[in-house]
């Protein structure tokens, strides 16, 4: 045996077309030999085609039971993640102008319903009229001395809440949209590389 070759998985792979999946498109290698490595990168290990449609899963173990027929005189140990999930985002179209300008403006407009719904379900104007009593002694229906500032705090406190001016971050810290879309996709890879897995599925031999 000529040693051990540490295999890790890459969680992602994107590509635009159809083609040969080589061993180093999907998995990071580390060996005492570097000949070794260079030639287990070249390995072809998958052909996508037009029937694999737009999600293919590549899983360490048929990997490395491959490599172990081919390649005897090696030990192959895996670190870190088990699948390689490969999009293919051939039929992929570019988003159309007009509905992202709808979505924008559907979300707008719900966002705006949303919360006048909220403020008119917690009385706010009175509130706001109160606390205008309290602080002066005199009724006012438009406290806008404490309107105006209230809704400016409402849209820098939802800017600083989700971290984010467009494309400026004010911190590395994750906002909780980041955190929720990140669950998300966590959940949805988890599905994908069940689901998708050559290895569960029974009607596929083994």
């Amino acid at each position: 045996m000529d040693g051990i070759v540490y295999l890790r998985m890459k969680k992602k792979l994107e590509i635009s077309n159809p083609k040969v999946i080589h061993l180093k498109d999907v998995a990071y290698l580390s060996s005492n030999s570097k000949n070794i490595v260079q030639e287990l990168e070249a390995l072809k290990i998958y052909r996508i085609t037009e029937k694999d449609k737009e999600i293919v899963i590549i899983d360490s173990f048929l990997i490395i039971d491959h490599l172990n027929q081919n390649y005897p005189f090696i030990e192959v140990q895996l670190v870190g993640p088990e699948q390689t999930i490969i999009r293919v985002s051939k039929y992929r179209k570019s988003p159309n102008v007009f509905i992202v300008a709808f979505v924008w403006l559907l979300l707008f407009i719900g966002t705006a319903m949303t919360i006048m719904n909220f403020h008119y379900d917690v009385s706010m104007q009175e509130v706001q009229q109160k606390l205008h009593y309290l602080l002066t002694g005199e009724e006012n229906e438009y406290p806008l001395w404490i309107q105006i500032p209230y809704s400016f705090g409402l849209g820098i406190g939802m800017i600083l809440f989700f971290n984010h001016w467009f494309n400026k971050r004010f911190n590395e810290e994750p906002s909780p949209l980041e955190v929720e879309i990140y669950n998300y996709q966590k959940s949805l890879d988890d599905y994908v590389n069940y689901h998708e897995n050559q290895l569960n599925d029974p009607n596929h031999p083994h």
